[in-house]
């Protein structure tokens, strides 16, 4: 089979070994191919390896010089908040005197400003501000994110964050798999009927679904949000009705939302910051992923989440961004990476997979996309640096010099094309 597109003079491809989800000690494993090709056709890795590629060209075939660069597979963004009105820059110094998230929330700060904001604003405001967030995570190395709704907290503009979601989807390189998250937070409106809202989501929920709005519906489990129980009736309804499902469990209190994420065989369970060792146990015999946001804890100057016990027990470990604007106001989803291997104490080779394979098993894509391997989408990334534990090292700037998308270059020489 020829190829039509040919990437070669690679330094080192580096990319996970298995299209698996990988735990303990898998996660430490990858395969890396000195002197390597990849060569695609119609958006897919057709062959990999060290040696000739010339078996594969044809008269049109294009060639591109990784000039002896590293090569990883496309990174995968799999928990932002990429729709979302306005920004909270105001708040910036009361978090700086570390008055707590919740207090400003009680105030009508926090995710309700932001709602407040995603309400006013227009389908075009809100397309261009987060068009303008998926170019900047384009360049950084990012092909696939997953974006939630969840600033809107009534139909119409939960819709209307979906619709934006979905019309990015259409144009834009990066794929983006929707999420429903009506049920982040109690609307001023329903201050004092928390069941009526609830029972608002569930009817909500019905019609996103009929008309293929998203993939996934996720709560916000907390004891002063939604609890255990109001959390269980809107992802048991979300399931029978054929949403995949995601937590936001243990975040602030170990209130058990990863043990009901793993009770519900949830895709993922995320932020896990105050999760029990009881539930770490758990998600290590399930195929629940652990979500791990360490930008939140570093913007909140909060505990990190021990990935050191999760990964050792043997959960399925990824890493996201967490990209919103109140607790993690950056797309560079490589700084997420660095501040996985500084403070997470994960080894970089463990921060990759989970920052590809195992977070395309997140969002169950591991088939298509996650590793450079034969018959997967062709969403490449080579980077400017001389091995992978230098990506890690040298933090706080993008190391990405060229994309590719499905086979297409959509980055070059750090400009979008």
């Amino acid at each position: 089979m020829r190829a039509d597109t040919i990437i070669y003079n690679i330094k080192e491809l580096i990319t996970p070994r298995r299209s698996l989800p990988h735990r303990g000690k898998e996660m430490s494993q990858l395969d890396v191919i000195k002197d390597a090709f990849i060569a695609i056709r119609n958006g897919k890795i057709i062959d990999y390896g060290k040696g000739n590629h010339s078996k594969y060209m044809q008269e049109n075939t294009y060639l591109h010089d990784a000039n002896n660069k590293i090569v990883i597979p496309g990174l995968i963004d799999s928990h932002t908040h990429l729709v979302h009105g306005g920004s909270r820059e105001s708040e910036f110094r009361k978090k700086i005197k570390g008055v707590p998230y919740m207090d400003i929330l009680k105030k009508g700060g926090g995710i309700l400003s932001t709602v407040q904001q995603t309400r006013k604003a227009s389908f075009d405001d809100l397309f261009n501000k987060a068009k303008k967030s998926l170019d900047e995570m384009l360049l950084l190395g990012v092909t696939t994110i997953e974006a939630k709704s969840g600033y809107g907290l009534n139909y119409e503009t939960e819709v209307k964050q979906l619709e934006v979601a979905k019309k990015l989807n259409e144009i834009h390189p990066i794929d983006i798999s929707s999420t429903y998250l009506g049920a982040h937070a109690l609307p001023k409106e329903f201050k004092d009927d928390k069941d009526g809202y609830i029972k608002s989501v569930l009817k909500d929920m019905a019609l996103i679904r009929n008309n293929d709005l998203a993939e996934s519906v996720d709560v916000f489990c907390e004891e002063a949000v939604f609890n255990i129980e109001e959390s269980r009736q809107i992802l048991e309804e979300a399931k029978k009705i054929g949403f995949f499902l995601r937590v936001h469990a243990d975040e602030l209190t170990p209130l058990g939302g990863a043990g009901l994420a793993v009770e519900l065989n949830a895709s993922s369970a995320d932020h896990l910051i105050a999760i029990s060792d009881e539930d770490i146990n758990k998600l290590a015999k399930s195929k629940t992923v652990a979500n791990l946001l360490p930008t939140t804890s570093f913007y909140l100057n909060k505990d990190y989440a021990n990935a050191r016990e999760m990964i050792d027990n043997g959960c399925i470990v990824s890493v996201s961004s967490d990209y919103n604007p109140g607790s993690s106001p950056s797309e560079n989803f490589q700084f997420t990476m660095q501040i996985a291997c500084n403070k997470l104490r994960m080894k970089p080779k463990e921060v990759l997979i989970a920052a590809t394979i195992n977070a395309a098993y997140g969002l169950g894509k591991k088939e298509k996309i996650g590793s450079i391997s034969k018959g997967k989408d062709a969403d490449i990334v080579i980077l400017d640096a001389p091995n992978l534990d230098y990506i890690m090292y040298h933090f706080g700037v993008n190391h990405t010099q060229d994309v590719f998308k499905f086979g297409k270059l959509v980055v070059k020489d750090r400009q979008i094309i």
